[in-house]
């Protein structure tokens, strides 16, 4: 088993949850997420994203872990919301991998972030 094995049943659970398949808002967390649309969908993923930064900063690196868990996490209810999945982002990983942060940025004329290194 590996990292996508995961990813690939977790998508599959996420998938399961929307209304179209049957989720239900009353049983499931996904399901009742999916209902409350996009706002929301990407409001939770703005908050993890600051846990993320949060338990970065306080340098607790159990608590890291499970804070990107969860970004992750409902960063892929947020691919599954728009119809994507894990696989559409590892080949985007993949595309990049060996392109310097410098030439990518460039590539997609987005000024580097500063003080970091891609």
């Amino acid at each position: 088993m590996n990292g996508n094995d995961t990813l690939a049943r977790l998508a599959a659970v996420l998938e399961s949850r929307k209304p179209s398949a049957g989720g239900d808002p009353e049983k499931s967390y996904v399901a009742r997420l999916y209902s409350k649309g996009t706002d929301a969908i990407l409001k939770k993923v703005g908050e993890e994203a600051t846990e993320v930064v949060m338990a970065g900063k306080d340098g607790d690196p159990q608590r890291l872990v499970g804070e990107v868990a969860d970004l992750w996490f409902h960063t892929l209810v947020a691919l599954a919301h728009f119809g994507l999945r894990p696989e559409d982002v590892l080949a985007e990983l993949e595309r990049r991998e060996g392109l310097s942060g410098l030439e990518e940025f460039a590539r997609r004329n987005v000024k580097p972030p500063q003080g970091g290194q891609a």
